[in-house]
């Protein structure tokens, strides 16, 4: 237990340190504290640190690099994955400088758990409340089951050292909703598992991650910056508006179509004939983004298909303009895919075609963002020689 100035103002460290049945530490210059532990051992002798309840200050010091304390000192130093709990008033919760922070420390692969919405001590109404215990204890159980010190070391725990480090990775997930009127819409049967186990993956390897989800009831994946949307010209609102990218793998399942007139009013039998629906064409966010002037360099699409699966998603492949697709096939006995855990997909690139065996939906992610990973070094050694061999060339002819 590391505790703030102001934290021991509500609760003693002894009473803190009776509860833990441990030591608790207050003070960056204690000789004797540092002497012993020091603010570097706290900071990488765990498997994961959470500020709970965590003040618009301290977001604000950890959001900026500041260390003028023990507790901002070991969030600095810290090589860990670090989950944050927040509570204050409800203004200083939507002020757009603690926005801002939330943000910036969501870009830097901290785990935000939301505050949970209701009466304060301050006598005001709205979101700000601490999480309840529940909430925060679900958050540290999905975080040291995704990091990298939960007992499967994907790679490196140090950000330097994670392969995908430094690159923006894009994911889009889950199913959109089309509405019909208020009460009926448009959908399908993607439950959006895949696509977060690859923003989880993408997320471990040390990339941001931005993840454009639908209609889903998942958790959002440890390091995520996750957006919701419902319907497909949202998604491509959303995945513009994150663009540009290093990466974009492209897994939700888009409706094709919506209903071109909407229902203000729920729709009525009248009669025994059931509505006309006039349907029209949704933006195609995948062939979109494959054109786009800030387009990734990589580019991966999905294709769910019940026949012909890799047929079609050649197909697909060429049509899109993607670099890679991912066939599954769904609807199956097969492969059911929708709503399961596993998953039995198909790699297509320009040059090769792979097929891998069933497995969970995780190790279909782990898998890919491997590729990922392995395309990005083997694109950089090409540059490395590239330039090598301009600059001999340089020196051979003088210039």
């Amino acid at each position: 237990v590391v505790m703030t100035e102001a934290a021991q103002r509500f609760v003693t460290p002894l009473a803190a340190g009776a509860l833990v049945g441990e030591r608790v530490f207050t003070d960056l210059f204690d000789q004797a504290q540092e002497f012993d532990v020091g603010h570097i051992r706290l900071a990488r002798e765990c498997d994961l640190i959470i500020v709970a309840p965590a003040t618009a200050d301290l977001m604000a010091k950890a959001a900026h690099g500041l260390a003028n304390d023990l507790a901002s000192a070991v969030l600095l130093a810290t090589d860990k994955r670090v989950l944050i709990a927040p509570a204050m008033n409800v203004r200083m919760w939507q002020h757009p400088a603690t926005r801002r922070n939330v943000a910036t420390l969501k870009h830097d692969g901290i785990t935000i758990v939301e505050p949970d919405e209701g009466a304060m001590a301050c006598g005001e109404f709205g979101p700000g409340r601490l999480p309840e215990p529940a909430a925060v204890m679900q958050a540290i159980e999905q975080a040291l089951a995704a990091g990298p010190l939960a007992g499967q070391p994907d790679f490196e725990a140090e950000p330097a050292h994670r392969p995908l480090f430094g690159k923006h990775v894009l994911v889009t997930a889950g199913p959109t909703h089309e509405p019909i009127d208020p009460v009926r819409h448009i959908a399908n049967r993607s439950s959006g598992k895949q696509g977060f186990a690859i923003a989880a993956a993408a997320a471990r390897a040390g990339a941001r991650v931005t993840l454009v989800s639908g209609p889903v009831a998942l958790p959002t994946p440890p390091g995520v910056d996750r957006v919701d949307v419902e319907t497909a010209r949202e998604m491509a609102e959303a995945v513009r508006r994150a663009l540009p990218a290093d990466c974009a793998v492209m897994v939700a399942a888009v409706a094709d179509w919506r209903t071109e007139d909407y229902a203000p009013e729920k729709m009525k039998k009248r009669g025994s004939a059931p509505p006309a629906l006039r349907l029209t064409e949704n933006p195609d966010i995948l062939a979109t983004v494959a054109v786009s002037d800030k387009r990734p360099r990589l580019v991966v699409g999905f294709a769910a298909e019940t026949e012909k699966v890799v047929e079609h998603a050649q197909a697909k492949l060429k049509k899109k303009g993607c670099d890679w697709m991912v066939a599954n096939e769904v609807g199956t006995d097969h492969n059911p895919a929708f709503g399961t855990d596993h998953n039995q997909v198909t790699l297509i690139t320009r040059t090769n075609i792979e097929s891998w065996p069933t497995s969970t939906k995780a190790e279909v992610a782990k898998n890919l963002v491997n590729r990922i990973v392995s395309y990005f070094e083997e694109g950089q050694k090409t540059h490395d020689t590239d330039h090598s061999n301009t600059n001999t060339k340089q020196a051979a002819t003088g210039s």
